[in-house]
């Protein structure tokens, strides 16, 4: 019987494993996909699907894999793509915004069901995700007017992932594995 338990527990931690490298990777090409840079300011960010595809990873998959999803999928993008300095930074925001996403929409037995919720917890994400860009770009540049600057452009890259992410897990929830 405990072997049983063994092999069916393994199997479960290497699926688990498996999803969430998986999740990485979606995060990781959707920010890589689409990448337009803002012409808001030097530090006006960046548009990309990876916001849509965190959300999306939170609704469906709960806060764990989203934070992992989100923090090491961006980060990879920041230091992939010559935003080294940022990576630290991405972890952090990203990290939060997705387990904030799927704390909300996940509560009280939700899983990602409601779309009151859903939307509710994605907007709530973005004042987190703004502070910490914030507080990390008021420290690198020594003051605390110049990141005000990006907050426009990382407001739109929220906007469009939720316009994104919406319509997409509404339609997912329909695939019995997510139902």
């Amino acid at each position: 019987m405990q072997n049983t338990q063994s092999y069916s527990s393994s199997r479960t931690q290497t699926f688990n494993l498996i999803l969430t490298s998986m999740l990485i990777a979606l995060v990781f090409v959707a920010t890589l996909l689409l990448n337009i840079k803002l012409p808001i300011t030097a530090n006006g960010g960046l548009v990309h699907l990876g916001t849509a595809m965190l959300f999306i990873t939170s609704l469906l998959f709960g806060p764990k894999k989203a934070a992992i999803a989100g923090a090491v999928g961006m980060g990879l993008f920041d230091l992939m793509m010559s935003y080294t300095l940022w990576a630290p930074f991405t972890i952090v925001a990203r990290g939060l915004q997705g387990y904030v996403v799927g704390k909300i929409a996940w509560s009280n037995g939700r899983n990602g069901r409601s779309v009151v919720f859903n939307l509710m917890a994605m907007i709530l994400s973005v004042p987190v995700m703004l502070a910490v860009y914030y507080l990390c770009e008021g420290i690198i540049y020594g003051n605390w007017i110049a990141p005000m600057a990006s907050i426009p452009g990382n407001i739109v890259q929220n906007v469009v992932g939720i316009i994104v992410a919406i319509p997409a897990c509404v339609a997912l929830k329909k695939v019995p594995y997510f139902k």
